[in-house]
Parts: structure tokens; C-alpha cells; sequence
């Protein structure tokens, strides 16, 4: 399996392919919440920790709440995102938080041994690779700040 991480460039924002449905199918609703909560708590002792609220344990519980509606909704799930918080508008909100390429970088490098472990798991390889190539790319558009 192959995950790799795409250089993307401040602006760009390159066309986004949705995760293929089989993804979500096969990992269900319950492993998908503790995939993105598992990665919340990686960022806990990374180097973009003070992007996140890790010190204020309701704020953090929320973010990684939000991720795990965002990226579900997005899968072809429930609209948990929507009927929380209205129209995702990532881009928007994510524009108070000085994100650069390198954050971004390793924002996907805490995914990648998370997502490599669904394969023992019994996950599709395909369908893995799908969901980090939509992390991968939508990422990019994120990225408001230069390094």
C-alpha cells in the first residue's frame, strides 16, 4: 500500500475525490470514530499540538468530534457535520488557524500508521488509499500560511 504525501502550494486547491463508499462499509461507524480520535490523540505530542485545544480537554473532545462528523459525513455516513454545525466550509474555518505546508505534512504523516493498521484490520488497500488520497489532497486547501 501506498500513502504518499503530496507537495502542495499556499492557494492552490487541487480537485478533491471523495473517499470510494467501500471504505466506511467496511470499517464501520464505530472503527471510524476511533481512527480519527486515534489520530487526535497523536497530535497531542506532535509538533503541531499548539494548533489544536490540547489543554482544554472539552475544546479538544469537541475538535475531535467535529473531525470524526466532517470525515464521516464525507465518507457517505450520516450528516452528523451539517446537522451540528451547518455547511462544513472547511476552507472558512479553518482560516484563524496559521496552517502551513509542514503542519499539513504532519497532520497526514499522524494518519498514515493509523490508516497501514486497518490492512490487518481486514480493510481494502483500495479503499484506504482512497481516504488518505482525500486527506491528502483536501488538506492542501487548508494550508493558509507560508512556511
Amino acid at each position: 500500500m501506498k500513502l504518499t504525501i503530496s507537495d502542495g502550494q499556499i492557494g492552490v486547491r487541487p480537485p478533491v475525490t471523495k473517499p470510494h463508499p467501500g471504505f466506511l462499509h467496511e470499517v464501520g461507524e464505530e472503527r471510524f470514530k476511533k481512527l480519527v480520535y486515534d489520530h487526535y490523540e497523536s497530535i497531542k505530542t506532535s509538533d503541531i499540538a499548539f494548533l489544536f485545544p490540547i489543554y482544554d480537554e472539552e475544546d479538544f473532545d469537541d475538535a475531535k468530534q467535529h473531525a470524526f462528523d466532517f470525515l464521516i459525513q464525507i465518507c457517505g455516513g450520516p450528516r452528523y457535520f451539517e446537522l451540528s454545525r451547518g455547511e462544513p466550509r472547511m476552507v472558512g474555518r479553518h482560516a484563524p488557524f496559521r496552517i502551513d505546508e509542514n503542519g499539513r505534512k504532519t497532520w497526514l504523516a499522524l494518519y498514515a500508521p493509523l490508516l497501514e493498521a486497518l490492512v490487518d484490520e481486514g480493510i481494502t488497500e483500495e479503499y484506504i488509499e482512497s481516504f488518505w488520497n482525500y486527506l491528502d489532497v483536501f488538506s492542501m486547501w487548508l494550508v493558509n500560511t507560508k512556511s
